[in-house]
């Protein structure tokens, strides 16, 4: 094997797009499958008899088996071939999806998912990697920015298209349709995913322990904290002892970092690129908040609304197609203006817009004002996650890409968790606070409330519809943090012409 940086006898990469286009097939995939399961808990529960804690699970085992060794998994590429990770990370995530299907219990189901959200964690740092590697400077800010549009329309249409199927077909569908995607996927990866140059190192196993400890504690922790009251969990542990203790093993981590003149897991000079610090601090923010409105939005439209898994998706039709309309378009305006003035302007119509839905929330609210606010979200995200992405990695040398999209990718499941766990809290604070005491994810409630007379559903869809507009404040609040990272953003150096990326046997 040979070192990134040096010179090797083979082809160069002449057309990267058609890797660029298996790569991002397998990373979409596993994207929807982020935000996928959140219209299906009330058939899972009713399907395996289930109860809603138990189900919970199923979201949170992925996203906790997602989150932890991304960090690793990056560096892991580097080492092996980001090609031979996200094949193997690929091939994992699409048996464990065939194995979520046939799941005949809860317990099996969340099992199942933890594996899948182990596969998922292989193939993402790999995508940002191998795009950063195989693309000149002069044409990474295009690559980037399409592998940033994926993954905010991915988490838009994970909802919708899991309404579709388990309104057509049952829950199980929105996994078994992983399968032959999944196969496409890694026959096309085989065939033109080029293998990259990697480099023998001292692997930092001491920081891969203390990285993975520290993310697992702080994660669940956060994660599941609501869940045991912010209590304890089990004898003498408690969520607070876990973050505390997730953090200290984290500073323990940065600080053998510091120390280590080897070759250290995370290289910390990642950070002095001032663009990826506060690119990370953004993917943070978004990420928080895409993952918190879907919680109060879809249980508003389900509830109050009377809308199935299928319709209420629908609400978010007008983000994503505006997504994706303007994706190509900030693509190419990526590589030609400053990415303060982009991102700072999709920062700032992000928040409106989500301020404006979360004052809209009512009972009688007509569909069409809903409608305005989730097509200014898409035009917000367009402009977030391409040129954001593309910030990120803009400057970092080719032998730090596979650390440097570890780091990306862990603050956004970072942010993901953080949105989950802080919308759990304040749906709830908010609907005791307005004295609602109905649990929407409980079929036996479900029930009582239609056989409830006219004068109380009237009060209960009032306060209900309070309760989650209130909760959903907090994420134009979080947004404004994002906004403020942006408008500190410089201008990337300018491309220079830099060696083709070489092929490997």
């Amino acid at each position: 094997m040979t070192s990134p940086d040096s010179a090797v006898p083979t082809a160069p990469v002449k057309d990267p797009w058609p890797a660029l286009w298996a790569l991002v097939l397998g990373f979409f995939m596993i994207m929807v499958d982020t935000t996928i399961v959140s219209v299906a808990t009330p058939a899972i529960i009713e399907d395996l008899h289930a109860e809603v804690n138990s189900v919970v699970w199923v979201t949170s085992a992925y996203l906790l088996a997602y989150a932890v060794p991304v960090l690793i998994t990056g560096r892991l590429g580097d080492r092996f071939g980001p090609k031979n990770l996200y094949m193997i990370g690929l091939a994992v995530f699409t048996a464990a999806s065939l194995w979520c299907g046939l799941a005949g219990s809860v317990e099996m189901l969340v099992v199942a998912r933890i594996v899948q959200g182990l596969g998922a964690s292989m193939i993402t740092p790999q995508t940002m990697a191998i795009i950063t590697r195989i693309f000149p400077a002069e044409r990474r800010g295009q690559a980037t920015a399409l592998w940033g549009a994926t993954a905010g329309v991915a988490l838009l249409v994970g909802p919708l298209l899991g309404g579709i199927l388990i309104d057509s077909l049952d829950w199980s569908w929105i996994f078994f349709v992983n399968v032959p995607v999944g196969i496409i996927g890694l026959l096309l990866a085989a065939r033109l995913v080029p293998k990259l140059p990697t480099h023998d190192h001292h692997f930092d196993w001491l920081g891969v322990v203390l990285s993975g400890a520290g993310m697992f504690l702080l994660v669940f922790g956060i994660q599941e904290g609501h869940r045991y009251d912010w209590g304890t969990v089990t004898g003498f542990v408690s969520v607070p002892l876990m973050i505390g203790g997730g953090l200290v093993v984290l500073g323990l981590f940065v600080f053998w970092q510091a120390r280590n003149k080897a070759e250290p897991l995370v290289p910390l000079g990642l950070f002095g690129d001032r663009n990826f610090s506060l690119a990370n601090i953004g993917i943070a923010t978004v990420s928080f908040a895409f993952t918190a409105i879907g919680f109060p939005l879809m249980l508003w439209a389900q509830v109050v609304r009377g809308l199935n898994p299928t319709h209420a998706a629908l609400l978010l039709v007008p983000m994503a197609l505006m997504s994706i309309v303007l994706a190509p378009g900030v693509g190419k305006l990526t590589d030609r203006v400053h990415p303060r003035n982009l991102i700072a302007l999709g920062f700032v119509t992000l928040a409106g817009a989500m301020l404006w839905l979360a004052l809209g929330l009512a009972p009688d609210a007509k569909y069409v004002v809903l409608l305005i606010p989730m097509a200014l979200m898409g035009c917000g995200s367009a402009c977030i996650w391409a040129p954001l992405t593309a910030t990120a990695t803009r400057n970092l040398p080719l032998h730090l890409a596979g650390a440097g999209a570890g780091v990306y990718n862990a603050s956004r499941q970072i942010g993901a968790v953080l949105g989950s766990a802080a919308i759990a809290v304040l749906m709830d604070a908010r609907l005791s606070a307005n004295a609602v005491t109905f649990d929407p994810t409980n079929p036996e409630a479900l029930k009582r409330m239609a056989q409830a007379s006219s004068a109380q559903k009237a009060w209960f869809f009032d306060h209900f519809s309070t309760s989650m507009g209130q909760a959903l404040l907090i994420t134009p609040a979080v947004l404004l943090l994002g906004f403020a990272a942006a408008l500190l953003l410089i201008r990337p150096k300018a491309p220079v012409a830099a060696a083709p990326a070489v092929l490997v046997d």
